[in-house]
């Protein structure tokens, strides 16, 4: 093309300004494109064929790219000339990919094609003469603008205008001064410049990545991800400049108000940005807009009243048995007379006492957990299985309950129509004085043996709970008839006062769990929450408080025949769309040897009463 036939010509882009997606342009970014010609459009518009108004011959300069245009005989092109001769459109915008930068500064590129923007966001790149080319064949010069009015320099030598004639007629007629880009920041609000702050970072990072591929791969390749680059900027979610600046431009008007809603407002009245962000898509809004991270993706972590750990613990412990009906049978010979007796001549020969045959029966009942989802929640819920979700809490409370109801009972009143019957799954702690061993703690006793006559000594109240438990846990061991050592089962607060407790001296008694064990003479200490506080009235009256229990749980059974074991069901309502869960069971639960644990108590009938 002829420089001398083109209808207009200015500064494509210019060197060492800062851009208004944080770049900077540096001095032969793209002397590559020096003498090539590039296709003119208007406000980036590349798909379709009847934006492009011409085509610019560009050349490389030591400020900057410069360009001379022309616009084809067209109806586009002749539109495009009037709005450019008619002074409507000023600014110059670049399309530009395979760039290379150091940090944010651009150091090549190539030009794909200049358009005609309405506001740029390089402040150097803009129309600064037309020529009109008239029947005659003369050429004349028929306007010069400089809207930007280069205020804003990041070199260090502000270069001056190459002509001061074009300079003068330029101030004489360039409009109004427009506000700067910082002038623009300076009057938005907080949220505002946060997401302005945040398009400007992805820029950045984006940057150091390049820099980072570059120093890895090699001067020659280019950057993987640029926001100019047709292919990649969908994934870079950056707006080009003349976008950005419609954008801010919108945030300042009255009744907008804030930068999202004039996202939205660009993204009605553009179907795409100019480099084919559709900004129609919610999660492109919130990816330029973030909302709070969830820390935790997928299914939300379940907060509990207590620690859980111990449930599992005990379920594997508990003896398992195919049949549902539990059955013990014990011939009892205590107290009894059984032995051979001498014989007097003359006599009659007495009876043997007999032997009395005790036995028990568990029945089983049915335990069921039921929940309900609507279908609607199923599918719109889509960041995790909201069904296995449900299946798993379900099935982590089954065990739960059963555990507890095996241990102490399963915690509801005697009235409550949904309470585990306890002649079903009889608790350890409930259970008959020819199964549990039912022992009082004598604090009292404790505190006085360690006082003694020695009034002036004063042992701490730890010490004083922790060697009466001692003690009982001994003296109780002496009726204990249950398999191996067993597990002492205990309420936190009651192991802390144990190994809090300290000599006259000041020194810890039990170093650890594993030496308080060792004392107790069981073969582990499990803190289990639901145990604190727990106390039952007796047949004549008393409240006894329970401190912990010993018990090896092989000596406890469940239950169950084939069928009865943990089941799920799902039904559909197809009335009320929803979907109902039932995870039943059918099973007993009982001890099914004589004295095989023990029941350490604190007798607070007086307490109770007070």
């Amino acid at each position: 093309m002829d420089k001398e036939q083109c209808h207009f010509s200015g500064y494509a882009t210019r060197n060492d300004l800062l851009c208004g997606d944080g770049r900077t342009i540096r001095k032969n970014a793209f002397k590559d494109c020096d003498g090539t010609t590039v296709p003119l459009v208007y406000n980036h518009q590349h798909n379709d064929p009847n934006a492009v108004l011409g085509h610019a011959l560009l050349e490389n300069r030591d400020d900057g790219v410069y360009a001379y245009c022309q616009f084809n005989d067209t109806p586009q092109g002749k539109t495009g000339k009037e709005l450019v001769e008619h002074g409507d459109v000023r600014s110059l915008s670049i399309y530009a990919n395979q760039l290379k930068q150091i940090g944010s500064d651009v150091v090549h590129g190539v030009i794909r094609e200049l358009s005609l923007v309405l506001a740029g966001a390089n402040p150097g790149a803009y129309i600064d003469f037309v020529m009109a080319h008239g029947d005659d064949g003369e050429d004349s010069l028929y306007a010069n603008y400089d809207e930007n009015a280069l205020t804003i320099y990041h070199s260090d030598d502000k270069k001056e205008p190459e002509k001061k004639e074009e300079t003068k007629m330029a101030d004489e007629k360039k409009p109004e001064k427009e506000k700067t880009l910082k002038e623009i920041l300076d009057t938005m609000n907080e949220e505002q410049l946060a997401a302005c702050h945040y398009m400007v970072g992805k820029a950045l990072e984006e940057a150091k990545a390049a820099e980072d591929n570059d120093s890895d791969e090699g001067e020659d390749k280019d950057m993987k991800q640029n926001v100019f680059e047709q292919d990649n900027v969908t994934k870079a979610n950056v707006l080009t400049h003349a976008d950005q600046e419609m954008i801010l431009k919108t945030a300042k008007e009255t009744g907008v108000g804030s930068l999202q809603k004039a996202i939205k407002i660009f993204a009605e009245q553009n179907d795409t940005l100019a480099h084919g962000l559709d900004l129609g898509d919610t999660e492109v809004l919130e990816e330029l807009l973030p909302d709070h991270k969830l820390l935790n993706p997928g299914a939300p972590e379940i907060i509990r009243d207590f620690d859980t750990s111990w449930v599992m613990e005990v379920i594997r412990k508990i003896h398992k048995s195919p049949y549902a009906r539990i059955r013990t049978r014990k011939a009892d010979a205590r107290a009894k007379d059984l032995k051979a007796k001498g014989y007097k001549k003359g006599e009659e020969k007495k009876l043997t006492e007999h032997i009395k045959l005790l036995g028990r029966k568990t029945e089983p009942t049915t335990v069921y957990l039921k929940d309900e989802l609507n279908r609607d929640d199923i599918i719109d819920i889509t960041d995790f299985d909201i069904v296995s979700y449900i299946w798993s809490m379900m099935n982590d409370n089954m065990y739960e309950t059963l555990a507890l109801a095996a241990l102490v009972g399963d915690g509801r009143e005697d009235i409550d129509e949904d309470k585990i019957s306890e002649e079903n799954i009889r608790p350890i702690w409930k259970d008959d004085d020819f199964y549990t061993i039912h022992y009082d703690i004598d604090i009292e006793k404790a505190r006085a043996e360690l006082q003694g006559s020695n009034t002036s000594a004063n042992f701490g109240e730890n010490y004083i709970y922790s060697e009466a438990m001692v003690e009982a846990s001994l003296y109780s061991r002496e009726e204990f008839e249950g398999t191996g050592l067993p597990t002492c089962y205990c309420d936190p607060h009651f192991v802390n006062i144990m190994l809090l407790a300290r000599d006259l001296n000041g020194r810890r008694i039990y170093e650890s769990k594993a030496d308080l064990a060792k004392a107790l003479n069981v073969s582990d200490i499990v803190e289990i929450e639901h145990l604190k506080n727990k106390v039952r009235t007796t047949e004549d009256g008393k409240k006894k408080k329970l401190l912990c229990l010993l018990v090896n749980l092989a000596d406890y059974q469940f239950g169950s025949v084939k069928g009865g074991e943990i089941t799920k069901f799902t039904d559909f309502d197809i009335d009320f769309n929803k979907y109902k869960y039932l995870m039943e069971t059918r099973l007993s639960g009982a001890l099914t040897e004589p004295y095989s644990a023990i029941a350490i108590e604190e007798d607070v009938t007086d307490e109770a009463a007070g």
